[in-house]
């Protein structure tokens, strides 16, 4: 990273800055989940986010332009600190989902937490009109969990379960994904460390059901104009939901704040 505060914790304020780049360990302490650990069954559901200054979360559909290295580098040590990794079917064919992966760095943490070698992918979709060629379902670290509703359409559901390495999970009574059974679902399989990384309109819904407990939000110091999607879509809330800031960051124009439910 970039600035810090002198002993190396996050910026607060009246603090003393030094310009350096924290380790990975250094950002895993700095984002480590809320103890007592959420092993102990209550899960903890994050959000990771980035958008532009003037709102816009993608460019040309993608998040990827308007990110940066160390974007990246929180995005990896958020993925590496997860269960599991939350995200929509339509981010999915957008960006490209691949499996997440397995990082020695991070190997030994993930082993004394009791966690598998890499966070699962759990998929949000309605409709179950996914492409199961992909090496998110044929070739993960660990198997692919795709989240839908007990209504949808038997024959997909059918083909979602046949794919080589995924397990279908009951999240809903009806064709789409409930938030709140979605959190409980992955809870009662032992993913209590939860991150989901969008899109807009599953990051919408979390907030809309109240489920969402952190956002860790990226902003870039870019500018895009056009019609691109918020960090967060669909029907507002009845009355706007208040988080706190936890920390700040700083590198060569990029915010990296992490805000939680007050």
């Amino acid at each position: 990273m970039g600035r810090v505060a002198g002993d190396g914790g996050p910026v607060q304020p009246g603090a003393d800055l030094v310009d350096r780049e924290w380790s990975l360990a250094e950002l895993a302490v700095a984002y480590a989940y809320p103890r007592p650990a959420p092993g102990g069954g209550q899960p903890w559901l994050r959000a990771n986010m980035v958008s532009t200054l003037d709102g816009a979360a993608q460019h040309d559909g993608r998040s990827q332009p308007i990110s940066c290295a160390a974007d990246m580098r929180i995005f990896g040590t958020l993925r590496a600190l997860a269960d599991v990794v939350i995200v929509g079917a339509e981010t999915v064919r957008q960006e490209g989902y691949r499996p997440a992966r397995a990082r020695a760095e991070f190997a030994e943490a993930r082993r004394a937490a009791g966690q598998e070698p890499a966070p699962a992918i759990a998929v949000v979709s309605a409709s179950l009109d996914l492409d199961y060629t992909l090496p998110l379902f044929t070739s993960p670290a660990v198997p692919t969990l795709i989240l839908t509703g007990a209504a949808a359409a038997p024959d997909r559901i059918a083909a979602a379960e046949k794919a080589g390495a995924t397990q279908v999970v009951i999240a809903g009574d009806g064709v789409g994904v409930d938030p709140v059974r979605a959190v409980q679902a992955l809870a009662e399989l032992g993913h209590t460390r939860l991150l989901t990384e969008g899109g807009p309109r599953l990051l919408g819904q979390l907030v809309a059901a109240g489920v969402l407990d952190e956002l860790c939000l990226t902003i870039s110091p870019m500018l895009t104009a056009g019609d691109a999607q918020r960090i967060a879509g669909g029907p507002s809330v009845a009355v706007p939901k208040r988080f706190e800031l936890a920390s700040l960051m700083e590198e060569e124009g990029f915010l990296f704040g992490r805000y939680r439910r007050r």
